[in-house]
């Protein structure tokens, strides 16, 4: 598993240093950008890890920086740090997904538990993904035919009805029944329907 990183994008060079030293002391790997387009330069779209994010930096400013990083798909975690405590600025930061948003000078315990919930946020994002990642695999395995009783499966109908509304044989659905619960890797309707809503499948489509 790839180590998760603290990115710290500040262009004031004793911020960036002495943050860095507080992320590492507290037994996490930090990286330093001195500036939005530094950071962008490197950051990939499944790297794991948080950003402490500068609002006011040389080049664009920290909501810009946030806005691309959620063009790109790369849902990293932010931490906001600002020298100006604007309410605005960070309601706005929170509603774009942000972690939290902490007034310079920064106290040391609520940067490093900032980074903690941000990190935890990241690994949770992930393991949903992953999760997803693994189902949808699973869906894909499925013929068409399989796929169309799927989807009458999880409407809550008997096989009896689903052979009507296909006009196939009972044992026919049985048969297509058997082999999506093994394909996807459940044991029952109540695991097959929790599948279905966790990837946004309806009966439908």
């Amino acid at each position: 598993m790839e180590t998760s990183i603290v990115h710290v994008v500040d262009d004031d060079e004793d911020v960036r240093k002495g943050t860095a030293r507080l992320i590492a002391a507290a037994g996490f790997e930090a990286r330093t950008y001195a500036s939005a387009q530094d950071f962008l330069n490197v950051i990939e779209p499944d790297s794991p890890g948080c950003v402490i994010l500068d609002l006011r930096l040389p080049d664009y400013s920290g909501f810009d920086l946030q806005a691309a990083l959620t063009r790109r798909g790369v849902p990293i975690p932010i931490v906001f740090v600002s020298g100006h405590g604007a309410i605005p600025d960070s309601v706005r930061a929170i509603r774009g997904g942000a972690v939290d948003f902490l007034t310079k000078p920064v106290d040391a315990k609520a940067l490093l538990a900032a980074v903690e919930r941000a990190l935890a946020q990241d690994e949770e994002t992930r393991t949903t993904r992953d999760r997803k990642d693994e189902l949808r695999k699973r869906y894909e395995r499925l013929t068409a035919r399989e796929r169309e009783v799927f989807r009458h499966l999880i409407r809550g109908q008997l096989n009896k009805q689903v052979a009507a509304d296909l006009q196939i044989t009972e044992r026919t659905i049985k048969l297509h029944r058997a082999n999506l619960l093994q394909k996807l890797e459940v044991g029952s309707m109540a695991e097959l329907v929790r599948l279905a809503v966790d990837l946004g499948i309806d009966s439908d489509g």
